[in-house]
């Protein structure tokens, strides 16, 4: 089965890529010093709580490095250069406002690696992305929440 792109902008990728770099280069061998310094403390490896701690806390960090290398390892790169001014696209900032309110909202639309909604980054997979996703200005999107269906307007696409 062929896995699906990962969709990062050059930001992304490279907060990524220093992601990877620190856990490799930094969590792994303090990870390591910790195990080591858990062993040379002594006692039964069974009661030595943190050996265990350290133990968890490497298979934490194993399993990131993997995670963060799959990502990038798939990863496309939004070329903001050819990004659409008239439609939504992956890559696209938008300014949306509830219908009702006068409040806007700035996302960018990215993919679920780069993700942060506190951030103004929203995945094209979650539900608003998907909403936005083909879009003019001017149009409403509609999606479903736990409040009930909550309309917004597209103001602006850049």
């Amino acid at each position: 089965m062929a896995e699906k792109p990962e969709y990062l902008t050059q930001e992304g990728l490279q907060a990524l890529e220093q992601k990877l770099d620190y856990f490799v280069n930094v969590r792994r061998r303090d990870v390591a010093e910790r195990l080591k310094q858990a062993l040379e403390d002594g006692g039964e490896l069974i009661e030595n709580s943190e050996y265990e701690d350290a133990k968890n806390e490497q298979a934490f960090v194993e399993a990131e490095i993997a995670r963060l290398t799959q990502i990038l390892r798939h990863a496309t790169l939004i070329d903001e250069s050819k990004i659409s001014k008239d439609r939504v696209q992956i890559g696209s900032r938008v300014v949306i406002a509830e219908v009702g309110t006068k409040d806007e909202e700035e996302y960018q639309v990215v993919g679920s690696a780069e993700a942060n909604p506190q951030q103004g980054k929203i995945s094209y997979e979650s539900p608003l992305g998907k909403a936005l996703i083909g879009a003019k200005i001017g149009d409403k999107v509609k999606i479903k929440a736990p409040d009930g269906t909550l309309t917004f307007t597209i103001k602006k696409i850049f």
